[in-house]
């Protein structure tokens, strides 16, 4: 399995392609601000992209959208969007072939209700609801707690080699573990709800205490 990372501007955004040596298939993640250049990628390896996913529906993830659609012809599909190659839905526990690779769907509320992350092999590409060392901005008790129970129900109980590739170049590095995040994420730290949602709420204050970026 390949897995490029690529920096495509906007608010340190990152955008992804993953592809299936032996077959050559390949699929995108939040192309957002330079679509051209993960085409150009795949091109220049041979990789044939499949499909084309968005974390989320956020402008800084979707913007690229109609330009991808052009150079590929292919639609970018969100949370509950119907594949029109595969017939599958972009739902909870969706299975996306790609070769001989599968990229399973986690539904991820919480930073929007329409986030997803993508796990793929030992591959876990978060959005913005995960980052190395931080977590996707909320704005309501109500969504934090979503968050909440996306990171500890979904993503928390991969395996702890799994590496995770954020939606954003925002942590101490840009490819993490979940193990890594087990034991140094200030969020995932916390005993429970309460003390997640309070930090949240002090986050600026923890920062300045803590030397966090």
């Amino acid at each position: 399995m390949i897995v490029e990372q690529f920096r495509t501007g906007g608010d340190r955004n990152f955008g992804y392609l993953v592809a299936d040596e032996p077959s050559g298939d390949a699929l995108v993640i939040d192309p957002s601000y330079n679509p051209g250049m993960i085409v150009r990628f795949a091109a220049q390896r041979g990789f044939v992209i499949r499909s084309v996913f968005c974390t989320h529906g956020h402008h800084d993830h979707t913007n690229g959208n109609e330009l991808i659609h052009r150079l590929t012809g292919i639609t970018p599909l969100l949370y509950l969007d119907r594949c029109p190659r595969t017939g599958i839905r972009v739902e909870d526990g969706a299975i996306f072939p790609l070769g001989s690779l599968e990229a399973c769907i986690l539904h991820t509320p919480g930073h929007t209700p329409d986030s997803i992350a993508l796990s793929i092999g030992d591959a876990l590409f978060t959005g913005d609801t995960l980052f190395s060392g931080k977590v996707g901005g909320t704005s309501s008790e109500a969504e934090a707690r979503d968050e909440y129970n996306s990171l500890h129900q979904k993503l928390m109980v991969l395996g702890d080699e799994t590496r995770v590739f954020p939606g954003h170049d925002y942590g101490v590095v840009p490819v993490s573990t979940i193990l890594r995040e087990k034991t140094s994420n200030p969020f995932l730290l916390q005993a429970d709800f309460t003390a997640f949602f309070a930090l949240k709420q002090n986050w600026a204050a923890y920062k300045k205490a803590h030397g966090i970026a």
